[in-house]
């Protein structure tokens, strides 16, 4: 196992690890496209990968500077309309998992990414939901990849755009929606999972080298951890190594653009 990586490395891998060869993966640009990429071209070459704007099955060989990008059609089996990605293939349940991220997350997975501050008047007006309430509400199942602070991990959020499991225990079931909602969250600290019974998040396992401390003093909440909760397993040099040539051959075709957070 190779030591020598980064906290963000550590992030995307574990968030690759979580895929399958069965997915069928709406992505996002950013920590998930290079999640979803990397699980493709390492132990799940089978993965189905969908990006928002209708490229369905495409297989980028860089990471895309949105979902605007030209790599994605030029590598796609074929490409639809959004009205037809949304209506046939996300809201018609054809979607195992859907990645999210956010400015804000609190302890039942709940997302803001439209303003900072009070709606009418807020201290930041951030992109908004996008596509990222229907991925949150129609996916089988949702993973959020978030780097891990104070100021996202908070006791409550300022706006409520992608529902995670509400105010926890049944809040999904009682509003009529069947499907999982956010089944992990993945740090640059930490993995998390939402507590069977009360969905409250909880930690699963520690990244190599994080202490409970530092999770303590990133969050927002009094965070709680698994009684099992051990260490993440590292980077294997076989993953590293993809992901490494992954981002310098974006790097060397997009120069110094660099890819926007992913908030649906």
């Amino acid at each position: 196992m190779n030591q020598d990586f980064t906290p963000n490395e550590m992030m995307t891998v574990a968030a690759a690890r979580a895929l399958t060869n069965q997915d069928v993966c709406f992505v996002g640009i950013g920590a998930p496209s290079a999640a979803c990429n990397l699980a493709r071209q390492t132990h799940a070459p089978d993965i189905v990968l969908i990006y928002e704007s209708g490229t369905l099955e495409t297989r980028p060989s860089v990471l895309p500077l949105s979902i605007g990008d030209g790599e994605l059609s030029e590598t796609a089996l074929t490409t639809v309309p959004v009205p037809e990605m949304f209506r046939y293939w996300l809201q018609g349940g054809r979607i195992t998992t859907g990645f999210l991220g956010g400015a804000q997350i609190d302890r039942y997975a709940n997302l803001n990414t439209t303003v900072v501050g009070p709606y009418e008047k807020p201290s930041v007006r951030l992109p908004g939901g996008g596509g990222a309430p229907e991925i949150a509400t129609s996916c089988g199942q949702v993973f959020i990849t978030m780097a891990h602070s104070k100021r996202a991990f908070v006791e409550k959020i300022d706006f409520v755009t992608s529902l995670g499991h509400g105010e926890g225990s049944n809040s999904r079931e009682k509003l009529g929606i069947t499907t999982k909602g956010p089944t992990k969250v993945m740090t640059d600290l930490c993995v998390m999972e939402p507590d069977e019974k009360t969905k409250e998040l909880t930690v699963v396992s520690l990244h190599p080298g994080v202490t409970k401390e530092q999770v303590i003093a990133a969050t927002g909440w009094q965070i709680k951890f698994a009684p099992d909760a051990g260490e993440t397993p590292p980077p294997t040099e076989t993953e590293l190594k993809v992901l490494r040539e992954l981002h310098a051959r974006t790097k060397a075709a997009h120069g110094g653009n660099a890819q926007g957070e992913n908030y649906g």
